[in-house]
């Protein structure tokens, strides 16, 4: 017999900065902490959609309790970061940080410019690092709180021809341990979210090409696609109270793919996901 689960704990007055909040994951998050009444700050580079999104979650803030604001960061600028902070602090500190951005392009190894594949590990790391040294400079000073960033599937497992964007997931997942172990004396916990296959704005095209999506879901015991609730849904439980004794943990959520790393797909540029890479970047050089 299935249990009725039990409501989530109460997030009001709790204040939660979001990250890379205007789609995806992000939003997706945003959306569970505003339900539970939380005070939000949506954070991104692009301000249309955060507008949209904090106009579209007007009325579940009148049903919850909690409210939504929105703000411009670009989260590789520090001062940026900074000011983020700051506003969704206030006088009273923030209880939660949840950050988002990240990404990578397909390439082959080899065939990396030197400086791109630098960059391109920077843009899954910098933003990350900034969001929790600000946010832990905050957490500090009004005692304590958590930190939550996604990270991926990427930094335990091969994705062929993505090796800066799983080195720079890897380097998240390590300084998500290193920063619990080193704030945990100041009530911070701070984790992450290891995202599987999930559908979102950047992947849609994973989800439209059948034989890569095939592929994926052979080796999962729970045969779908991720969805962006699925992983906010593990966002919003880090976020929570109810994880008070959780913490350097880095969270899988996957539909358990790594039950078939034995299996681990190995298409050959020849194959599916090799002409599929072919129309997104060059085959000699993944330059400018």
């Amino acid at each position: 017999m299935t249990e009725t689960p039990s409501p989530s704990p109460s997030l009001t007055g709790q204040r939660v900065l979001v990250v890379g909040a205007s789609s995806g994951i992000g939003k997706a998050a945003a959306q569970l902490l505003v339900r539970d009444g939380a005070r939000v700050w949506l954070a991104g580079r692009t301000t249309e959609p955060l507008q949209a999104l904090c106009d579209e979650l007007q009325a579940p803030c009148a049903q919850s309790g909690g409210s939504v604001s929105w703000l411009r960061c670009d989260a590789h600028v520090a001062d940026d970061v900074q000011a983020a902070v700051a506003e969704a602090a206030g006088d009273d500190g923030l209880d939660a940080v949840v950050t988002i951005p990240g990404g990578g392009n397909y390439c082959p190894i080899l065939g990396y410019d030197d400086d791109r594949f630098s960059a391109e590990v920077d843009n899954n790391v910098r933003p990350q690092y900034l969001v929790l040294k600000y946010a832990g400079l905050s957490m500090v000073k009004s005692g304590g709180g958590s930190i939550v960033a996604v990270s991926s599937t990427a930094s335990i497992l091969s994705s062929q021809y993505l090796a800066a964007y799983c080195a720079g997931k890897a380097a998240v997942d390590q300084m998500v341990r290193v920063a619990a172990d080193e704030l945990g004396r100041h009530g911070i916990r701070v984790n992450s979210v290891r995202p599987g296959l999930t559908e979102t704005g950047a992947t849609g095209f994973m989800f439209s090409t059948e034989p890569v999506l095939k592929r994926f879901l052979e080796q999962q015991p729970i045969a779908r696609g991720g969805e962006a609730q699925d992983i906010g849904q593990v966002i919003r439980f880090l976020a929570g109270p109810e994880s008070s004794w959780v913490t350097a943990q880095c969270i899988t959520t996957d539909g358990a793919i790594r039950c078939g790393a034995s299996r681990t797909v190995r298409i050959s540029r020849a194959g599916s996901w090799g002409r599929l890479i072919s129309t997104r970047s060059s085959a000699e050089s993944c330059g400018s």
